[in-house]
This record gives C-alpha cells, structure tokens and sequence, in this order.
C-alpha cells in the first residue's frame, strides 16, 4: 500500500482544504509512492516518537501537530525540529499531519473531547460560513435522477441532519452544435429545443472539484453547462470549538474533578462563575480563549480549553467558568481519532497507538 492511499482516507475525513491560513498540515517528509510498512499515530512528533515508529517498523507517522511549523532555512541539528528531520529521512520515516483541519470537521478533536466527557446533543460552537458553495447544472429530464445521485454520491446535497437535498425546476433549454461536435440530442448546426430539469443543491468548497467531475461523468452532454456560485451559509459540520451537554447538571466541585479525572491533570487554572452547577458545555482542544464570547453567547455554563491568557481570565467574569486544562491534556487523545479511521479502513494492516508522552510541561506538586 502506497503513502498516496493513506492520504487520500485523511484527507477525506479531514480535507487539507479545511487547514487555517497559517498552518501546515499535509505531507511533510516523504513521498506518495512510498510503499507503507507500518504507521504511528501521535499528537506530536519528537526523536522518542521517531525511536518508537523505527522500534514498530513503521515508516509513516501520522501526528496532529506538524513538526515542521516555521520557516526552516537550513537542516543542521542545531534545533529539535532539524534534529527530527534528520533522524526521520535518515531512516526513510515519512511524517503526514492533520491539524486544524482536523480541529474544524465535526468528528475531529472536539468530537473526541466531548466523547470523552460524556457530552451529549453536540454541534459545532463556531460554524464556518465561508466554507459552501451552489452548483446548479441543466440535464435532459430522463437523466436528471442520475446526475442527481452522482452529485449526492460525491459529498453535495447535505444540509445539517438532511442529506440528497436539492432543487428541481423544470425547463427548456436551448443549443446548436457547431462544426466538429457530437450532439447526444438534436442535429448539428441546427437549433434545438430540449426539455431540461434545473439542479441546484449546496456543495462544500473542499468536495467541489470531486462533485463536478461527479457530475461531468454522469451528464449525457457533450458539453456539460453548470454554474457556481458562492454562498454566506452558515456550515453547520464544520467549525470551531464544540458544545453539548452532560446527562444531568453537576456542582462545580464535581465538574472540576470530572476534568482532572479526564484530562489526567494535577491542576486546573479557572475563572469565572462558580457558584452554581453545569450541564451546557463548551470546549476547545488547544487554544480557543478566541472563543470565549462565542461560548457566552450559548449561554454555556462552562467553556473548557487551553492556553488562556492572564488577562483573558478577567472577560469570563460572572457570566461562564472558564477553565484551562493545558494544551496537550486537551488534544492527548487526537491520536485516537487516526489511530480508530485507519484502523477501521485498513484492518489488516499495522496501525500503532504510539505510548509517548510528549508533553513538554511538567508540574511541580
């Protein structure tokens, strides 16, 4: 199995095209053809993650956070990063990361936390809106079922709960084949009349490439006419932060050792209101304090998240707890997510859990 079959799995469930501006996700050393002889899924990439992917066999490591970040002018040893650069090509070890790409789909790292704190009746804190698109075609009525089920097939047609929704008009529309082409219907250098359905249903930007195609394939034209237009909806399975429920409200001594307990944390820096109990909450795997009033306004009970600011501490007053459980307690278990979709998509193949605790911070009690 080729590098290139991996990627393709990742990059269905969480698209590249999802990444913020500024981040690096992808492939980062390697390449596509690249046979795969094992793969290490972790949140970081370090020279103790190296030394275990080698120790696996494993020459593909997935991690959430991409090692190389920053711009790198030269690969020396001098820095950590250059030194797992090194160690990786020297031992022909590809490294694939996924990061905000995977903290903006719907079953990615908020998904996961709240999994892990028993939230129930989730959605998105934070939904795109610049995320989706309308694709509208015009097709021969007999062939409009089948370019239909070919654009639902590809990923459009999905809005919220609701799947396959799409508008139909009916129509005439009207062509001439010049020198040179083939009508499916009509005659050359004639005008013709052809009774036609109009599609249109709602596609995400990151499929649309794979919808058109989709529906080229499935056209009987020779030319097939369709238009894009860009639209301002809100994209519901996409997003930042998560927000749900816990089954029934618990006081605030409970809920902070509820995150200890699942975060596996010594301490919990908080502000905000404690004296009363929680049932809606809001989180945010690494830092989301951007997030905070986006929380209030859901009149969440408590926001959960990490590297919160000294004075970001004040904006919680008396209308949310807000807490900080640390950056890597929040995204520790990423690696689950690769580590259960590869399994699930290859399940015959070598897919490693990596046990290297890569957190940089440690605590004095």
């Amino acid at each position: 199995m080729k590098i290139a079959e991996i990627r393709k799995v990742l990059e269905d469930f969480a698209p590249l095209k999802l990444q913020e501006s500024y981040d690096n996700a992808g492939l980062l050393t390697g390449s596509n053809d690249w046979t795969v002889s094992g793969i290490l899924s972790t949140l970081d990439v370090t020279e103790k993650v190296i030394d275990e992917a080698i120790k696996y066999g494993d020459n593909l490591i997935v991690a959430h956070h991409p090692v190389i970040f920053n711009e790198i002018k030269s690969i020396t040893g001098v820095t950590i990063t250059e030194r797992i650069l090194i160690k990786a090509i020297k031992n022909d070890i590809a490294i694939y990361a996924a990061h905000t790409n995977l903290d903006n789909i719907y079953n990615g790292v908020n998904s996961k936390i709240c999994e892990k704190l028993g939230l129930l009746n989730c959605h998105i804190l934070d939904s795109s809106k610049d995320k989706l698109v309308k694709i509208v075609t015009f097709v021969p009525e007999v062939h409009a079922a089948k370019v239909r089920e070919a654009l639902f097939s590809a990923g459009a047609g999905q809005i919220g709960n609701y799947d396959k929704c799409s508008y139909n008009i009916a129509g005439q529309g009207t062509f001439r084949g010049k020198e040179g082409t083939t009508p499916f219907v009509g005659e050359q250098g004639k005008l013709h009349f052809e009774n036609e359905i109009r599609i249109e249903t709602v596609v995400p930007k990151d499929r649309i490439n794979k919808c058109i195609k989709a529906m080229i394939d499935a056209h009987p034209y020779e030319e097939v006419a369709y238009d894009i237009y860009p639209i301002e909806n809100e994209y519901k399975e996409v997003g930042a932060g998560m927000v749900g429920e816990l089954e029934i409200p618990i006081p605030h001594k409970e809920f902070l050792e509820l995150l200890q307990k699942t975060f596996s944390i010594p301490v919990i820096r908080y502000s905000g209101n404690i004296n009363k109990e929680y049932k809606k909450i809001s989180v945010c795997g690494g830092s989301g304090s951007f997030l905070l009033k986006k929380a209030i306004q859901e009149k969440s009970d408590a926001f959960v998240t990490s590297d919160i600011k000294y004075h970001q501490f004040f904006d919680a007053e008396q209308n949310i707890l807000f807490c900080d459980v640390g950056h890597y307690e929040s995204e520790q278990f990423t690696k689950e997510i690769f580590y259960d979709l590869l399994n699930k998509k290859f399940s015959t193949f070598a897919v490693h859990l990596s046990s290297i605790v890569t957190n940089p911070i440690k605590y004095f009690i």
